[in-house]
């Protein structure tokens, strides 16, 4: 699949000449430096599934007055990232499979304006996803911690400036990125935020994980509620475990890309990673498949409400 804009460009370094490549590649040798073509009906299928979910999400948070909460608008402004990286694949690939056939003809200057419109709606959906991610981490650390404070700590109008500053924060940063991605400082910046927000979910889940053992030891002595609690520990433990394992393996691979282009872009190993860039991109989408299956399924009344939306589609 042939990516757009800044993204098209990120699938190799841009400071290394073809030849330096070429000679990399060849230098590298083996299969598996052929890269990975994957098949545009494969984006398209993944595209449509994760539209559809987060849609399901978004429509049952809205009309459930029980679910007009900060913790499911966070929940919703997440399905509405996904859906970001949903839309800007799923027009990205139709445009694409159109002009391929030769059903569509369009002019290069409007497909380099598309391709900034696009590439705005993919960098955005990035930074927001990223940070609602945390920001989700952030407010379940709360609801724990503070659990008697969480409604004067975590008010409406707290939890609609967040929101409104990570979309305000996101669409800037991803017109800062199209306008210089060619600047390493760039790349280095989208590295550290990766880093910061994978840290900052496991220093919060690890704690919050350290206070459920501590709750669980305190009552080791009642025996008759101890088998119902440690049940309770350990789904939790389980809930916290899938959350940072999707988070790093649908992430990890795009940003250890970004990590080699600015550190070793004419390594030999470096140039064969280079080939599997869709693949991290299919990742990546998977990533807006799974989101809703993990924060919001999860939910006993968000379940209901999904289910009775789900039958009035129909």
């Amino acid at each position: 699949m042939s990516t757009l804009a800044p993204l098209r460009l990120l699938r190799e370094p841009w400071n290394a000449s073809e030849g330096n490549q070429s000679n990399a590649t060849a230098g590298a040798g083996g299969a598996w430096c052929q890269g990975l073509d994957v098949p545009n009906e494969l984006f398209l299928t993944l595209g449509l599934v994760s539209l559809v979910e987060n849609l399901l999400v978004v429509a049952a948070i809205l009309k459930n007055r029980n679910l007009h909460s900060p913790m499911y608008y966070f929940i919703c402004c997440l399905a509405v990232s996904d859906m970001l990286v949903s839309v800007s694949n799923l027009v990205e690939t139709l445009f694409m499979l159109l002009m391929e056939h030769g059903v569509l003809v369009i002019r290069a200057s409007i497909i380099r304006h598309m391709d900034n419109i696009i590439d705005m709606l993919i960098c955005s959906s990035v930074v927001s996803s990223l940070s609602f991610l945390g920001v989700i981490a952030v407010d379940r650390y709360i609801t724990i911690f503070y659990a008697l404070r969480y409604h004067s700590i975590m008010t409406l109008q707290r939890a609609v400036v967040t929101m409104a500053s990570v979309w305000l924060a996101s669409t800037v940063s991803s017109t800062i990125f199209i306008t210089y991605y060619r600047n390493n400082a760039i790349l280095l910046c989208l590295i550290g935020f990766f880093l910061f927000m994978l840290i900052l979910m496991l220093v919060l889940y690890i704690h919050m994980f350290a206070l459920a053992r501590h709750h669980l030891r305190s009552i080791s002595s009642q025996q008759k509620h101890l088998t119902v609690y440690r049940t309770s520990s350990l789904k939790g433990a389980v809930t916290l475990t899938i959350l940072l394992g999707v988070f790093f393996v649908c992430w990890g691979p795009f940003f250890f890309h970004l990590i080699l282009i600015v550190t070793c872009p004419t390594n030999p190993f470096c140039t064969c990673f280079f080939g599997y860039f869709n693949l991290f991109l299919i990742l990546i989408i998977c990533n807006s498949v799974v989101d809703p299956v993990i924060y919001a399924f999860r939910s006993q009344e968000l379940r209901r409400k999904l289910r009775e939306v789900g039958l009035c589609s129909w």
